[in-house]
């Protein structure tokens, strides 16, 4: 269920790199438990986003606050509030020379101090639920890019975190792997975990998200419920980009 309690909060955010304007007065809100979908043309603004929701980037002006607590360049806060955030990246950024439990289990130890046997027990069961409960032992190598994307999933899953951010987790994969990936986000997104997910995948869009954002050159040009974004877009640039994306 979406609650009324916003979890993400960003006013009149800009970004610039160097003299390009990456990001431009953005305003946008991601209530507690909402799935968002932002999409887009390439160079948009749509990953620069999402990455400062949880300081990877840091904006220019405005005022973002993420579960709570102000997000600035310098903020000591930043820390414990990744904690809280997960991020599933295009590329998979798993460890090549520890096996698929390892790499679940590092974080876990590390940073949320828990127990080796308890983060064990933490990533099988995480293992479990993006169904893969057999590659544990294996090395990421070892893998298919699909059941590399979910590892990486779990992963984000073993520290418990509160908000998944998701930047085009399936752009990296073969067309045949895609599926394998949405299909563990559509269960993760029916257990009411807050997510804001980057992506060009229409159909996923439609089945999960309660909000659909689609930005163009650094802007927020429309923000809908995913039946008036895909019958009624109330701009002929996302009407032109559905049309474009769509076909394929």
């Amino acid at each position: 269920m979406v609650s009324k309690q916003p979890i993400i909060a960003a006013e009149h955010l800009d970004k610039f790199y160097g003299p390009f304007h990456a990001l431009k007065d953005i305003n946008l809100t991601v209530h507690q438990g909402e799935r968002m979908v932002i999409c887009g043309p390439s160079g948009s603004g749509k990953s620069t986003l999402i990455r400062c929701f949880n300081g990877l980037e840091n904006h220019n002006s405005g005022k973002l606050v993420v579960d709570g607590v102000e997000v600035f360049e310098g903020s000591k806060d930043i820390r414990a509030l990744r904690q809280e955030v997960g991020m599933v990246f295009q590329q998979f950024n798993l460890f090549p020379h520890l096996t698929v439990l390892e790499n679940l289990m590092i974080g876990p130890i590390k940073v949320r101090r828990l127990s080796k046997q308890d983060a064990e027990a933490t990533a099988r069961k995480y293992l479990d639920r993006v169904h893969i409960p057999e590659q544990a032992d294996k090395y990421p190598a070892q893998l298919s890019g699909g059941q590399q994307q979910r590892v990486a999933i779990a992963r984000s899953l073993c520290m418990e975190t509160r908000i998944m951010l998701f930047d085009e987790p399936t752009s990296a994969l073969d067309p045949e792997m895609i599926n394998e990936v949405l299909d563990v986000m559509v269960e993760l997104a029916g257990t009411g975990m807050t997510m804001v997910v980057v992506t060009h995948e229409m159909g996923f869009a439609r089945k999960v998200a309660d909000t659909m954002v689609f930005m163009e050159e650094g802007r927020i040009v429309e923000v809908s419920p995913p039946e008036t974004f895909f019958t009624n877009p109330s701009s002929e640039r996302c009407r032109l980009f559905l049309d474009q994306i769509l076909e394929h």
